[in-house]
């Protein structure tokens, strides 16, 4: 079975336990860019869905920034209270992840209008993201297509 769910006993509660293998894939990226300014793990995930959501589901990046709250809590009820259950924590963050994202969410981020209820969220996430150097298209076109960022970006082989 796939998928973060799993980690919750109730979906696998007619496996034995010696049969199964939990894996906790998550992108934990807390960075202190000084002592005043800190990009959380949270942070860099929303800026994943925000870039992933858009090119995939043609969400905009405002709708997803509203619907954050609710996923949030989603997280906090039915997958953070089973991450313990896991045999295996997977690191998914990756050292050029920031710049890379930087890429395709500041455009994004740029379109929500001052008006827009999900205006002072993007004018959080736009004033850290001035602190890193995005990666350029000839950059991101090294990023293998068997990268686990190709799931955001798109150009993945799996």
């Amino acid at each position: 079975m796939e998928g973060i769910h799993a980690l919750n006993p109730e979906m696998t509660s007619a496996v034995d336990d010696s049969k199964i293998f939990r894996v906790y894939a998550s992108a934990l990226t807390s960075l202190n860019i000084d002592e005043n300014n800190n990009i959380a793990t949270s942070d860099n995930r929303l800026l994943r869905r925000i870039v992933r959501d858009n090119r995939v589901r043609g969400i905009r990046p405002e709708d997803t920034i509203l619907r954050w709250p609710s996923v949030r809590r989603g997280e906090s009820k039915n997958i953070f209270p089973f991450q313990e259950n896991a045999d295996v924590f997977f690191n998914s963050a990756l050292i050029f992840e920031l710049p890379m994202l930087k890429y395709y969410a500041e455009p994004l981020l740029r379109r929500i209008s001052p008006n827009s209820p999900a205006y002072s969220e993007a004018f959080r996430l736009l004033k850290f993201l001035s602190y890193i150097v995005p990666l350029t298209p000839e950059e991101i076109a090294t990023i293998p297509p068997t990268s686990i960022m190709r799931e955001f970006i798109g150009g993945q082989t799996l």
